[in-house]
């Protein structure tokens, strides 16, 4: 037969189990040993013969299959004539048992699968249900051909068969998952919980029950027959499982055939028609039960305790495959985390030398004009630099935890509009910041996620729009904050709009196109949006400009009190901060193992009107601060001999007012972690390079001002 409903095994499929001869053999033998039982005994307690046939077809492939089924054929015709089987019934018994055989072999190729080991319960389950089925039909057959020969009475045509469909299914049920169960016993030895020596204290004690149970007349004991098979069902393999049934099968049956154990005190009613049945036949109904009883209870629960240990077995190698792939994870994670910092750190550096003496050069006023133009591309080529950098590495590092901050929204949006700045007033384009949020209301929001959401939107904005403005509008309502940025530039097409958040995806890729870009900016605005809970809409017409509406979800905290606006002071970043009430020149502390960064510092600094006192490394750092008096310490993160927040930690150790100098981190150490480290090492701010002149300002003015947060903050004890 073909497909699904083949008989049998597929050629492909690995034999398993014993030879071809094993089964021939094993036929005949359970031949014989019915032979006996009936010229002994009168009766059979189990028929072995068709369930080691079905075994045989399950598991071998078609010639040797054939074979085995031809040999088993003609040893079962020789036993029918031995036996003394007239006429038809010599023919009639072989065929039907070849009948049953084929028949529950086919089923069970069909509807328990590809893998016949029976370990999993619902094979056995439908096993039994097949073998059932295919007894009952089979043995219908058989009635009624013995009805037709004999025409025996109603009442022992139905004893003949139930007698018949008993020892045939016991026989069914008992041998074919047995032997499917030796045929793949390695499968089991490594999830069997019991030791070689409990296996032999627990087959002996179930020896020892079965032989006290069995040939004993007085007491009628079968449950106790039940209790050492059910810890061998626990506690060992299919396989043994299996073995103590047959062994306890063998046992049983003996004894019960000889007339010992608690089946002969079982008495039956007469019944009319069935006086020339044997007693000991009448018995065996009860013992057939017994047995049903205890192979439904042992084969099912025995393979689903398998079953159960090997998920374990699967569960525990899994857990330890997750617990490996996590550790390589996180240590990719801990690796890329240092690679970014490491080249954050790295690119960080020249850019701080070169964006500090355009910053320097830019500010002389004894420059040809022309040389004072090249300087200033070269300060706005170096923030181009420094954005593309940001965001090549912000992409790169993933999503951080957000850390909400109470803010003034509006200050944020003016915050992210500054590096925008130089390019717009190269344009003539006019920075609008539009805010209709409350006068003094505070949102709960990351500062870093938003600046970092409105910086690309703002910065596309400046760069696609020649003329007109950059509007960023801030509105308020009870589901939150609607943010929009919009422009009067040049809009996007429609076919680009699809793929517009997408990683380095680009309105123009083409070799000609007029504006550059990696084309990070709005993946980045996408994420930070939905890392806050937000989501982003784009309007855009060709020629008519772009808006981008943000709609985040930000909790409206408590609103700050409203101070008067102060009067307008006009006043140049280059104007000396030494105009102090004292007219002492404030102290400057820079602290960095990069020569051409203290003096880009240096010289800013001193522009300022401060004196500034240069170290090398946390050493000096320590010495110094311990020797002089210092308004504030510019301290580097990355240097030899001591980095800066040890260097840090040991200034914040120093007695009296020494420890409580203001420490501000400027270092190339600019990613999130970096400034939790600073500020957790007893730093008051952190300054990512490259540093600007009005950057080095805001840090002097505040820290003489006393605005830095209290330099013994994360001090040692």
């Amino acid at each position: 037969m073909q497909g699904r409903w083949r008989l049998f095994r597929h050629e492909a499929g690995r034999v398993a189990g014993p030879a071809p001869w094993v089964y021939v053999l094993l036929f005949a033998l359970s031949q014989v040993l019915g032979h006996w039982s009936t010229a002994t005994f009168s009766a059979v307690t189990v028929w072995l013969s068709n369930g080691i046939m079905v075994a045989a077809l399950l598991q071998l492939h078609r010639r040797p299959a054939v074979l085995v089924i031809a040999s088993c054929f003609a040893i079962n015709l020789f036993s029918n004539v031995l036996r003394g089987d007239p006429g038809v019934l010599l023919w009639v018994n072989a065929l039907m048992n070849m009948g049953l055989a084929w028949l529950v072999a086919v089923q069970t190729r069909r509807f328990c699968g590809a893998a016949l080991d029976m370990r999993r319960p619902r094979r056995f389950v439908r096993f039994a249900i097949i073998s059932l089925v295919s007894v009952t039909a089979i043995a219908t057959i058989g009635i009624t051909i013995l009805w037709g020969m004999r025409q025996p009475p109603l009442p022992l045509l139905l004893f003949t068969f139930q007698s018949f469909a008993s020892v045939e299914l016991m026989g069914l049920l008992l041998v074919t998952p047995v032997l499917l169960l030796f045929a793949r016993a390695h499968r089991f030895n490594a999830v069997a919980p019991a030791s070689a020596v409990e296996a032999v204290l627990l087959m002996g004690a179930m020896i020892a029950v079965a032989g006290a149970v069995f040939w004993q007349d007085e007491a009628p004991l079968l449950f106790l027959a039940f209790l050492p098979m059910l810890a061998i069902t626990l506690r060992l393999t299919p396989t043994l499982a299996g073995m103590a049934l047959l062994i306890m099968a063998a046992i049983s049956g003996t004894a019960t055939l000889t007339g010992h154990g608690p089946v002969g005190l079982f008495q039956p009613s007469p019944v009319a028609g069935l006086e020339g049945v044997p007693l000991i036949v009448r018995q065996l109904s009860i013992y057939n039960v017994f047995m049903l009883a205890m192979v439904a209870m042992v084969l099912p629960l025995s393979t689903l305790m398998s079953e159960r240990r090997q998920l374990e077995v699967r569960l525990r190698a899994r857990t330890l495959v997750a617990q490996e792939a996590r550790r390589r994870a996180e240590e990719a994670s801990a690796a890329r985390s240092r690679f970014l910092a490491v080249m954050s750190h790295e690119m960080r550096t020249p850019l701080n030398g070169v964006a500090g003496f355009a910053d320097l050069l830019a500010a002389r006023t004894d420059m040809h004009p022309e040389a004072l133009r090249q300087v200033r591309q070269i300060r706005e080529s170096g923030d181009g630099l420094l954005i593309l950098v940001e965001d090549i590495l912000d992409f790169a590092h993933g999503d951080d935890a957000l850390s909400p901050e109470p803010l003034d929204l509006a200050a944020v949006a003016c915050e992210a509009m500054t590096p925008s700045r130089g390019a717009a007033s190269a344009r003539d384009l006019s920075l609008v910041i539009d805010d209709r949020l409350p006068r003094g209301a505070r949102f709960a929001c990351d500062r870093r996620a938003l600046r970092q959401t409105l910086h690309p939107l703002v910065a596309n904005a400046v760069k696609f729009t020649e003329a007109g403005e950059v509007k960023v509008r801030l509105d308020w309502h009870s589901g939150g904050v609607i943010i929009r940025v919009s422009d009067t530039g040049i809009g996007i097409p429609p076919e680009a709009m699809p793929d517009l958040f997408e990683a380095f995806e680009q309105g123009d890729a083409s070799i000609g196109r007029r504006h550059s870009g990696a084309g990070l900016g709005l993946a980045l605005v996408a994420r930070h949006v939905t890392r806050m809970g937000g989501r982003i809409e784009v309007e855009s017409a060709v020629g008519e400009g772009s808006t981008f509406t943000l709609h985040l979800p930000l909790e409206r905290l408590a609103d700050a009190a409203i101070e008067p606006a102060p009067e307008p002071v006009a006043a140049e970043i280059a104007a000396p901060v030494a105009e102090a009430a004292d007219e002492r020149a404030p102290r400057v502390l820079v602290v960095d193992d990069h020569p051409v960064n203290r003096e880009v510092a240096r010289i800013m600094l001193q522009a300022l009107g401060c004196e500034v006192i240069e170290v090398c490394d946390g050493v000096e750092a320590v010495e110094a601060a311990g020797a002089e008096a210092f308004d504030l310490v510019l301290m580097d993160v990355r240097m030899p001999r001591m980095d800066g927040l040890e260097a840090t930690r040991r200034i914040r150790g120093l007695p009296g007012q020494t420890g409580d100098v203001a420490i501000v981190a400027m270092t190339a150490d600019a990613m999130p972690e970096d400034v939790v480290r600073c500020l957790a090492a007893g730093m008051n701010a952190h300054m990512a390079k490259p540093v600007s002149q009005a950057g080095l300002f805001d840090a002097v003015s505040r820290a003489l001002s006393g605005d830095l947060p209290n330099g013994t903050i994360g001090r040692a004890a």
